[in-house]
């Protein structure tokens, strides 16, 4: 199955049963520090907190009889996990998820909560994938990767066509890459319906595989992927979401660990909201961007808010100003 623009509005007609859009709000404040008109597209919303339950219900909703009866099987630092919990709940299907260890240990008990198997190996997201994938030669559960999935992309896609119906004529889409599946659902949905939106993505400097590959022009994978971004911290660009990048992303510029959490605490002074630094990811490539991006349009995807109540003190505790 390809990724096209069809499947994202066949995807919009199924989700929407189970969830609403999300809001995209300008905030003037943000607008002003930023230099240009900016606005949020609030995923963080979304009853997971982000944007991959589009994906999940998408794909584990249209699964047929036999895959539902086998259960499903997936790796995730959190997102992916609770997308793929909370749609197995609803549509009737075990599910179990591996996480690295030392894992944000909210998301995990979420994914829990939904009803989820949770299992914890290895040091990084990557090893907890190969942990699955060596597992699924073990056991008939239909595995579930985070991006190579085009019903995931399909699903995840349906917020990009929610923003042009909000705002017609953005100039400027900022969007975190982790894997890539929200970056590849967005590009399929503005180069068909909005061509000259420029399409940014934003990667951690500390997980930069798919800037890497971008710039190089092959596959490169990382060492580590050591930043505080969990939902962006991927040591190996994903093949489908990567195809649909490569050629047709406008730019993809990486932010440092100093950045994401300022971006964290910027979100929460500016727009009073949330955001995990993975999800503020946009608001510090826009910074990076600020000359280009000055005085335009500029949607900014907040695409999660799930920050653990420990790191979110602590960034509120270094940049907080008493009144």
């Amino acid at each position: 199955m390809d990724v096209s623009v069809q499947g994202i509005l066949q995807a919009r007609q199924f989700i929407y049963q189970y969830l609403k859009p999300t809001p995209l709000l300008h905030y003037p404040l943000l607008s002003r520090e930023l230099g240009c008109s900016a606005f949020i597209k609030h995923e963080n919303h979304n009853p997971t907190g982000a944007f991959k339950i589009r994906g999940g219900l998408n794909l584990i909703g249209n699964l047929d009889a036999a895959d539902k009866k086998r259960g499903v099987i997936a790796a995730t630092r959190g997102n992916h996990g609770q997308s793929v919990a909370l749609a197995s709940s609803i549509f009737g299907v075990r599910a179990v998820i591996v996480v690295p260890e030392g894992n944000n240990p909210e998301k995990n008990s979420a994914m829990e909560a939904y009803g989820a198997e949770l299992l914890i190996h290895g040091r990084d997201f990557d090893e907890a994938r190969a942990k699955v994938e060596s597992m699924q030669r073990e056991t008939p559960m239909r595995y579930i990767h985070s991006g190579n999935e085009p019903m995931l992309i399909h699903g995840v896609g349906t917020y990009a066509v929610e923003i042009l119906e909000d705002l017609a004529d953005p100039d400027f889409v900022f969007v975190p890459i982790g894997g890539g599946s929200g970056a590849a659902g967005i590009l399929t949905v503005m180069r068909a319906m909005a061509p000259r939106v420029k399409v940014i993505g934003v990667q951690a400097e500390q997980a930069p595989a798919v800037y890497l590959s971008w710039k190089k022009g092959a596959d490169t994978t990382t060492e580590s992927a050591d930043t505080i971004a969990d939902g962006l911290a991927t040591r190996v660009p994903f093949e489908l979401p990567f195809s649909l990048i490569k050629d047709s992303i406008d730019d993809i510029v990486t932010v440092s660990e100093d950045e994401l959490a300022w971006a964290v605490y910027e979100v929460f002074r500016t727009a009073h909201n949330a955001a995990e630094p993975a999800g503020a990811a946009a608001v510090a490539g826009a910074v990076k961007l600020r000359n280009q991006v000055a005085g335009k349009k500029v949607v900014l995807i907040l695409s999660g808010g799930n920050i653990s109540s420990s790191l979110f003190q602590g960034i509120l505790s270094r940049y907080a100003v008493s009144d």
